[in-house]
């Protein structure tokens, strides 16, 4: 079995040895069961597919704690790689902060995100984020430092400042969270490739780079975010993005001919379905404790 100690110390090893790693988001147990048996070596639960999924609602600070933590509870014991989980701004000010850290590390967590935004927070990748002042986010990280049990338990800093006090000041900003105790530094919305080269120049930390197709940021090749400095890439969005424009096609094509048969796509059978949810160990059970005419 995989505790969330080894996760932690797994993921926290990769980190501090800048090991460059791509982290698909992830937002329920299917998508979290699929990128965990692809082989990640880490997912991220994205705060923007939660509220999506689980809500119907839109990333703009609607989504609880209770709501996030109870969601990366289910998506850390159901897989093997470790979860690095978005904690928006920490829910309120420093006790909440504190009470985010410890909800987080006890559900099984490995990382959490925490971000300089005004509430109510927003996407990162839409109009109207507004930051808090930096001695205050920097306190907030001192708090969720002194917070976490686990050392491994890793704390990302992430800073919106970008998009409406420019990068100079993100970079400033990412230099102080660091100095806090961030274990990794995450500059929202970089606008150009020379924007994410500047950052990894000016930050000697751990970086997180974020990967939104279609949103403020090019979306580099691994390789390059490697070779600018970056130690994650992030691609929250790509699989709700990804089933979404399906699920558009499978839906338009069934209201349209009225059957499943001849979908312009490949679709699991229910047998692969039942493969990735493991319906396998629930018969090996029945076989051995469920009464005999039950296998007739």
């Amino acid at each position: 079995m995989i505790t969330p100690a080894k996760k932690r110390a797994a993921l926290a090893a990769k980190v501090r040895g800048k090991h460059f790693t791509v982290v698909p988001g992830v937002y329920d147990m299917i998508s979290a069961r699929v990128a965990d048996q692809t082989g990640f070596e880490a997912l991220y639960m994205s705060g923007y597919g939660i509220a999506a999924s689980h809500l119907g609602l839109p990333d703009a600070g609607l989504a609880s704690f209770t709501d996030l933590v109870e969601r990366a509870r289910t998506i850390s014991a159901g897989t093997r790689a470790p979860l690095i989980a978005d904690g928006d701004t920490g829910f309120g000010g420093l006790l909440n902060v504190r009470h985010t850290v410890e909800g987080y590390e006890a559900a099984g967590v490995a990382a959490i995100q925490l971000e300089d935004q005004e509430f109510p927070k927003k996407c990162g990748h839409s109009h109207g984020r507004r930051v808090i002042a930096t001695k205050e986010m920097v306190k907030k990280i001192e708090v969720a430092v002194a917070s976490r049990c686990d050392l491994n338990f890793l704390i990302v800093a992430r800073t919106d400042a970008r998009s409406r006090l420019g990068l100079k000041e993100a970079i400033i900003r990412g230099r102080d969270y660091a100095a806090a105790g961030a274990d990794l530094v995450f500059v929202e919305s970089p606008e150009s490739i020379d924007e994410f080269a500047e950052i990894g120049e000016a930050l000697d930390v751990p970086l997180v780079a974020n990967m939104v197709e279609g949103g403020f940021s090019p979306v580099l090749a691994s390789s390059k975010l490697a070779e600018l400095g970056f130690t994650l890439a992030i691609y929250p969005g790509t699989g709700f993005l990804s089933v979404s424009s399906v699920l558009k096609t499978t839906y338009a094509h069934l209201r349209q001919e009225g059957s499943s048969a001849g979908m312009p796509h490949q679709i699991l059978s229910v047998r692969e379905m039942h493969t990735l949810m493991d319906f396998e160990s629930v018969w090996a059970f029945d076989k051995r404790w469920a009464e005999d005419d039950a296998w007739d």
